[in-house]
């Protein structure tokens, strides 16, 4: 049985613990945490889940498969560079956002196996559409491994690093996007009369429905009173504008790429 080290504890981190969990694939006591100097968040972990707060790093690194970096972006070369020296030949899995595959093996150092991960906040729930590639250090076991790890967290997919970009801007910004487009159809609702609490009930199970019909691909011809709002939608430039959204948002994922990168080449 795998065990599994946090190097992070943060809302992502106590999703994917969460989801781990859930799943059966490992045991709490096999869940190791540790983060900068926040034991207060660590012994709310340990009494919520009952995993392991750990602040020996040769503890740590001893009795652990698996490492996920899941601290915050911005504190990977100091938060990398404490840990550096305890690494051994562990599988490493990090949900850091901007930094690439390359970026992580400069800062540990060496070529070692590395699974770069972007998941969403429906995370939390188990629901998230999760994006990862793989360095060429990490065996087919390694890919397995953590497919299996990510499956337990909603959906996993398989991709080029080249295209994470795109996986930030569709699956890792996605939520929001849903979540405006609610929050417009709310107020829609209100201003057509409708009550808040009822509206929203019947938005969310709306789109929860049309969601499960996408899945199974039962998608209905569109008419009357829809094809009319469709009209409406097609003449505000709906489709446009969620395109340019996207294609923003990738364009910024670059972006942080690059500064991070700049960032690496300056310090080191």
């Amino acid at each position: 049985m795998k065990k599994i080290g946090f190097v992070g504890a943060g809302s992502m981190a106590e999703a994917m613990i969460n989801g781990i969990l859930k799943s059966g694939i490992t045991k709490p006591e096999h869940i190791y945490i540790t983060n900068r100097s926040n034991d207060e968040r660590l012994i709310e972990l340990k009494e919520t889940y009952g995993v392991r707060p750990c602040r020996d790093k040769n503890e740590f690194f001893t009795h652990t498969d698996i490492i996920i970096l899941a601290f915050k972006p911005k504190d990977a070369a100091e938060s990398i560079d404490s840990i550096r020296p305890y690494l051994k030949d562990q599988l490493v899995i990090s949900v850091l956002a901007g930094l690439t595959i390359e970026t992580i093996q400069h800062y540990f150092g060496r070529k070692l196996a590395v699974i770069r991960v972007m998941p969403n906040t429906s995370a939390a729930i188990r629901k998230s559409a999760t994006g990862f590639s793989v360095s060429a250090e990490a065996s087919k076991n390694d890919i397995i491994a953590a497919k299996a790890l990510l499956e337990t967290i909603g959906n996993a997919a398989l991709v080029e690093e080249q295209h994470l970009d795109a996986v930030t801007a569709i699956a890792g910004s996605g939520p929001a996007y849903v979540y405006c487009y609610i929050e417009a159809m709310e107020k829609a609702a209100q201003k057509l009369g409708l009550d808040e609490e009822t509206a929203k009930a019947l938005i969310l199970q709306t789109m929860a429905g049309a969601t499960d019909m996408l899945l199974h691909k039962e998608i209905t011809s569109p008419g009357g009173t829809t094809e009319a709002g469709l009209g409406a939608l097609q003449n505000s430039r709906f489709e446009e504008a969620i395109i340019h959204c996207i294609e923003e948002t990738a364009k910024r994922s670059a972006n942080v790429k690059e500064q991070v990168k700049k960032i690496r080449i300056e310090k080191y």
